[in-house]
């Protein structure tokens, strides 16, 4: 059955490979698609919470997007094997993740930055590198939810209202996003506790 797909704006679209990878064969419509994967990361977050491992760890980013999204899409947890609209180049990813988290465990070792922008940072720069098909905002909003957490502080609401739907609290986040590609980091860490 053909999924017909309306991507919000600022959204990564899938290409034909991909998107013969869903799993769930009922699925036709964005926001049934959109449903399921809730459903999914909310069993994600729900592990991922139970774990007491490293979480700045290359491994680690790939089972918490396998957790997320394991349930809707084959390629859960797995690079992304061609370029998109954002991200690095798709053969870059290994290198950027790496210095992404050499960074940020630096950072938090030496308490280079206040912790909130620590964990926005990452979440941005993880974002910017986008090293999954799909889902890598999600993925990266809930990764630097568990950091702040492990740093003591409560989680970002990010807006509190749902980012995969095309709406002003949407609109908020991709332009404190583009400000933050623009180096001011100030709106991103608003919104995150907006």
């Amino acid at each position: 059955m053909p999924i017909n797909l309306d991507y919000a704006p600022g959204a990564t679209p899938l290409d034909a490979d991909e998107l013969a990878s869903l799993i769930p064969g009922h699925i036709t419509t964005q926001g049934e698609l959109n449903e399921w994967e809730q459903l999914n990361i909310v069993q994600g977050d729900t592990w991922a919470r139970k774990q007491r491992k490293e979480i700045l760890d290359e491994g680690f980013l790939r089972r918490l997007h396998q957790q997320m999204f394991g349930e809707t899409w084959r390629w859960a947890g797995s690079f992304r094997k061609s370029d998109k609209n954002i991200g690095v180049d798709w053969l870059q990813i290994g290198v950027e993740l790496k210095k992404l988290l050499d960074d940020v465990r630096f950072q938090v070792a030496n308490g280079s930055l206040p912790l909130d922008e620590i964990a926005v940072r990452f979440h941005h720069r993880l974002v910017a590198i986008h090293p999954f098909p799909n889902g890598n905002g999600r993925h990266a909003r809930l990764i630097a939810d568990l950091l702040i957490e492990r740093l003591g502080r409560p989680r970002f609401t990010w807006g509190s209202a749902s980012l995969p739907d095309a709406n002003e609290t949407r609109q908020r986040y991709i332009a404190a996003l583009q400000a933050a590609d623009a180096r001011d980091i100030a709106p991103l860490v608003a919104f995150a506790r907006s």
